[in-house]
Formats: C-alpha cells, sequence, structure tokens
C-alpha cells in the first residue's frame, strides 16, 4: 500500500493545531488531535480513491454536498466519516426569518469552522454543567486541482469580506475545501418523529419546540447557528430503540410517553448537534473572548524571556542577540518571529489577529498603521522598507549615512530597539516580525542587507532574510510601560509624537528641539548614530489630563519609535 509523504509538520490556524501532510495525490490534509492515531485511514487511498468514493458513498438529505463514507478497513478497522463541500464564498440560503436575523451571515471557512467546534467542545464559555455536544472534527482536505470560476459558485466579494474578518486565512477561490468529520451513530429529531403516531400538526409544533430548547442552549453557550433546524440536532441510537420500543408496546399513551421522552432526553443535553457552517459566537461571547485574551496577553508579555516548554510547532531562535520563538502562520504560508520565549503570546501575533482589523493610517510617507486587534490588543505595523533607496529628500535619502548603511533589516530595527531598552533608553516594545507568503512584487533596489543577512538563518535552515518577500514589523502602541499597563485597565497613556506634540501646543519649538538633540546625544553616547530622527520618530506619553508622562528625573519620557534610520557606529 502506497504511504503518505513522510514530510509532517505541526501547524497552529486559528488556535487550533494540525498535523499537516502532502497527499500522495498533491493536495495538503490537516489533521486533529482526533485523528492523528488514524493517519493511515485518511490517507486518500483509503477514503477518497474515486472508485471507492462512488461506491461506497451515501448522500445526506441537505442543501449543500455532504456525504457519508467508510474507509478502507486498516488493521482490521474501518471509521464512517462525513465529508462535506465547504460552502465559503457562496450565496447563503436560508429561509426569510432567518435572514432577516441573521442578514450578514455567511458560511464559515474551514479553519473558521473546525476553530469554534473544538471551541464549543472545550466547554470553555457558559455554564459548566451544560455540555453541547459535536461531532468530532477530524481533517480538512484541500485537493490540489483548481476549479473554474464558474464551477466555484463562490464571490470574489464574498470572499474578500472574509478575508477582511479574518485575513490571516488564505482562502484560493478557485480551491475545493472538504472537512471531514467522525460520523455520530443516531437519528435527528425529524427522523426520531417517523417513530411516534401523530398528525402532521402535533409533530410540527413538538419539532419547534425542541428545536428552540437546543438553540436556547447554544445560545447560553455563547454560540449561534444561523440555521438552525431538527434535522441538526441528533439523538443517538441508543434513545432512538428506546423511543421505538415505547411504541412497539402498542399503550393507549405510548405516543405521548415517546413524546415526553424525546423531551426528557433535550431538556437533559442529550443530544448532538451537526452543521457547523453557519455556527458563530454570540456578541457578548465574543467580546468576554477579546477581554480574556487581552488580560492574558498583557500577563505573558510582563514574562515573555522565560524560558518554558514549547509545543511541537514553535522553535527557539535568535537573531542578533534578540531571542524569538519561530514558526508559520499556516493560513498564510507566511513565518512569524515572535519576541521572547513565552510560547502563549505567538498565536496572538499571527497575521489573522491584525492584517485587516480596522487602522488608521499613522504616517503620510510610509505604510504604518495603528490597530486594534480581534484579542482587543493595541498594535502598530509597518512594512519594512529593507531593501529600498528612498529617492528625493525622503527620510533623508540624500544624506551619505542612507547610501554608506542602508535602511535596517526589521531583525536589525528590532536589535536596537533591544539593546536600547537595554541600556536605559525608552523605546516602543518590539514585538514580532511577519515574513509574507506571498512573493514580493516590487524589486529591491539595494541588495546589501540580504548579503549580509545570507549566514543567518531560521530553525529550519532557511535565510531569515528574503529577497522574494515582504517583512512587516509589529510594534506595541505605547501606552505606558508593560508592567504598568498590565496592572490598570483604564487611564492608559496616549502615544503623541513630538511634530504632533507641537502641532497641538503641548510643547513649544524650543522644546521640541530639546527632546530630539537630548535623544541624538544619548543614542551617540550608546554607540548608536541616530542623526537622521526627526520629531515624528519620537513619542510622548499623555494622560486623560493632558499631562505628559515624566521620567525619574522629572523631565518628560521620550520614546524612540522609528528604529530604520538608526544604525549601530564602531
Amino acid at each position: 500500500m502506497e504511504k503518505l509523504i513522510p514530510k509532517k509538520s505541526l501547524v497552529n490556524v486559528l488556535g487550533v493545531v494540525y498535523l499537516h501532510t502532502r497527499t500522495s495525490d498533491g493536495g495538503d490534509l490537516y489533521l486533529t488531535r482526533f485523528a492523528e492515531s488514524y493517519l493511515e485511514h485518511f490517507q486518500i487511498e483509503n477514503w477518497y480513491e474515486k472508485d471507492w468514493f462512488d461506491s461506497h458513498k451515501t448522500r445526506l438529505i441537505g442543501t449543500s454536498s455532504v456525504y457519508k463514507v467508510p474507509t478502507k478497513e486498516v488493521a482490521g478497522k474501518s471509521l464512517d466519516l462525513v465529508v462535506k463541500n465547504c460552502r465559503v464564498g457562496e450565496d447563503v440560503p436560508i429561509d426569510t426569518h432567518t435572514l432577516q436575523e441573521f442578514c450578514d451571515a455567511e458560511f464559515n471557512s474551514p479553519w473558521e469552522e473546525f476553530a469554534l467546534v473544538m471551541e464549543l467542545m472545550d466547554n470553555l464559555y457558559g455554564p459548566k454543567d451544560l455540555k453541547m455536544h459535536t461531532q468530532l472534527p477530524m481533517a480538512i482536505y484541500v485537493p490540489p486541482e483548481k476549479m473554474q470560476a464558474w464551477q466555484s459558485g463562490r464571490s470574489r466579494t464574498r470572499i474578500n469580506r472574509i478575508r477582511a474578518k479574518h485575513p490571516g486565512i488564505d482562502l484560493d477561490i478557485l480551491k475545493q475545501y472538504k472537512l471531514i468529520y467522525a460520523w455520530i451513530y443516531g437519528e435527528n429529531l425529524k427522523e426520531a418523529f417517523e417513530h411516534i403516531d401523530l398528525n402532521n400538526d402535533e409533530m410540527v409544533r413538538h419539532l419547534k419546540t425542541l428545536n428552540a430548547r437546543a438553540h436556547a442552549d447554544l445560545n447560553n453557550k455563547g454560540y449561534i447557528m444561523a440555521d438552525m433546524k431538527p434535522e441538526h440536532v441528533i439523538l443517538r441510537d441508543s434513545d432512538i430503540r428506546r423511543i421505538k420500543e415505547i411504541g412497539l408496546m402498542q399503550a393507549k399513551n405510548a405516543s405521548k410517553e415517546q413524546v415526553d421522552l424525546l423531551l426528557q432526553l433535550v431538556r437533559e443535553g442529550r443530544y448532538s448537534l451537526i452543521d457547523y457552517e453557519l455556527l458563530l459566537r454570540t456578541p457578548d461571547h465574543e467580546e468576554a473572548v477579546k477581554s480574556s485574551r487581552r488580560y492574558s496577553y498583557l500577563d505573558d508579555q510582563r514574562h515573555r524571556f522565560e524560558p518554558a516548554p514549547l509545543p511541537g510547532h514553535l522553535a527557539n531562535a535568535e537573531v542578533f542577540g534578540v531571542p524569538y520563538l519561530y514558526g508559520h502562520a499556516e493560513s498564510t504560508g507566511g513565518r512569524l518571529w515572535v519576541v521572547g520565549r513565552n510560547p502563549h503570546l505567538f498565536d496572538y501575533f499571527l497575521p489573522e489577529r491584525w492584517r485587516k482589523t480596522p487602522s488608521i493610517k499613522l504616517s503620510k510617507t510610509k505604510e504604518v498603521f495603528y490597530t486594534i486587534t480581534k484579542d482587543n490588543i493595541h498594535l502598530v505595523w509597518e512594512t519594512s522598507r529593507v531593501g529600498e533607496m528612498p529617492v528625493g529628500d525622503e527620510e533623508g535619502a540624500r544624506d551619505p549615512m542612507v547610501r554608506e548603511y542602508g535602511i535596517n533589516s526589521p531583525f536589525e530595527e528590532f536589535a536596537i530597539a533591544h539593546t536600547l531598552n537595554k541600556l536605559g533608553m525608552p523605546t516602543v516594545y518590539a514585538r514580532a516580525i511577519y515574513m509574507t507568503g506571498s512573493a514580493k512584487v516590487e524589486t529591491s533596489t539595494d541588495l546589501r542587507k540580504y548579503e549580509s543577512h545570507a549566514e543567518l538563518q531560521d530553525p529550519e535552515g532557511n535565510p531569515v532574510l528574503q529577497e522574494n518577500h515582504n517583512y512587516i514589523t509589529i510594534r506595541g502602541y505605547y501606552n505606558g510601560p508593560d508592567q504598568w499597563v498590565a496592572e490598570h485597565s483604564d487611564a492608559l497613556y496616549t502615544p503623541v509624537d513630538l511634530a504632533r506634540a507641537l502641532d497641538r501646543g503641548m510643547i513649544d519649538e524650543a522644546q521640541c528641539r530639546l527632546r530630539l538633540d537630548t535623544v541624538k546625544k544619548k543614542l551617540k553616547e550608546r554607540g548608536f548614530d541616530g542623526s537622521l530622527l526627526k520629531a515624528d520618530d519620537l513619542l510622548l506619553a499623555i494622560n486623560d489630563n493632558g499631562q505628559i508622562m515624566q521620567n525619574s528625573s522629572g523631565e518628560p519620557h521620550v520614546i524612540v519609535c522609528n528604529f530604520e534610520l538608526i544604525w549601530k557606529i564602531s
């Protein structure tokens, strides 16, 4: 029997860790923790080989392409699977009532769907004694073939909207995504009523009651299913047998006993929910998740340099003396370096958490943006200009220093920030470096940094700085020292650069020049040339009363926020 290609890796997408491998047909297979021990069952030859799949599949009732199919026997065991085509980007064919209530409903991407199901299974939100049962999410299979645009049924507008919500997810509008769940042995509510002697009106009334109860349970756990229906509520085979047995007794009140048993089963939560393509969090739950993750984030940042055991998908790295956690941004094919040794921090900087959240551009000349991430964390991200040689007067391009040293790489920038902090000079907090998965379009005009970094490699043996990719630096939005911010939920500081502080009358021209000259002098004393720094490269921290944060000497606390044109001078 042909084996899967042995190269495997652990990847993290939206908080779910998958075992990723290429399939023998050139596709991609992502196995959850529930499927890892059945790796051989999920080989394409053991469930999706054309003759086997066509002859063993059973089409399930519904509006999408959903099939039950058994795997071939492996070591004497076969698995019953549910295989469904993900409908992300397609029209949502739901009834008028649902459409009015969830007018912006979109089908989940495969990664979103599995993440929400895993979250629901882990019982992290809502009453602990209320446990929602689901199908086991087993794997996501991405076949290698691409469809024609007319075949996909997807709207590019919808795909772009989903990318805007979860920008780290690299959805290909022309590729199929097949979600694979474990089969649940049982019947849905509608099927259960086929064993009860009731007229249609009575059956519909009871179905509405039971469906509403299951929907209320789901809502109490912090979730909504935009297309909730009785077909999504599954009762176990053992309970269906009990319902049948009552009916076979042919007692006068058998149908009432059967209905009472059904009501009891649903009240006690003895059912499973299926079909999660329109599952989402309630607004309160969404806010609670954001708040919780922000609190955890601030606590983890305080301990970011403390060594800790790493999960399999992360590795420790060091570049220019700065410690990083290194891993893949699997949803985009990119790479991510997160400053520190605390593995809990890695997920906060995956591009799906920050790349397309609403943002404010902070510079007229550079790609610098302030955003609040999906975890309610304030960050600033900037596209690195490494490899560029600015023209004209932009950033002092005519200065011989720029021509001699070039624009710093992201790793040099972070090393400078790291060193200056150690030397007692306040800087914004360097958080993470993201290398995009897609190839860079523009051609680099200054190759010196790629050449000087050629020997620096990531834990996988690749150059850390690659000319054919863009790099984005992520830093903290300065609202106070990390330790202080972690202990305060309100009354945080707001950063204002010197140029804006001057425009707003917070400081005068002489004070602006004094602060700028003082920082340049301090840099020189520490072996750095910051002569090209400008007023908007330095920040002041302002409280709610408009007062400027003071340092221990009673002087304004000035924070360096741009490291592109600061050079270490021997």
